[in-house]
């Protein structure tokens, strides 16, 4: 199963194998980016729907965590602003 590598430029995401240094100085000529992911799929529209999975994921996970984060925040102060009312 061939590795591939990929590069983005905007919104527009390709793959390419590794191995293909060529095409790689092409898509970095013409602005893109590499981007650190790297894995193994049978082919280039595979590996694509791949990516796409991961980085949706982590999005996802970081939403999770931020707005986690900032509800308990919240909470905390807001339970403190009440017990300090109550011990007024």
């Amino acid at each position: 199963m061939p590795e591939y590598c990929f590069f983005k430029k905007g919104n527009h995401i390709t793959a390419l194998e590794r191995r293909d240094i060529a095409g790689a100085s092409d898509l970095t000529e013409k602005g893109f980016e590499k981007q650190f992911e790297e894995l193994n799929a049978p082919d280039v529209e595979r590996a694509l729907a791949r990516f796409a999975d991961m980085r949706k994921e982590e999005q996802t996970t970081t939403h999770s965590f931020v707005t986690g984060a900032v509800f308990a925040s919240l909470l905390v102060g807001v339970v403190t602003v009440f017990s300090w009312f109550i011990i007024e």
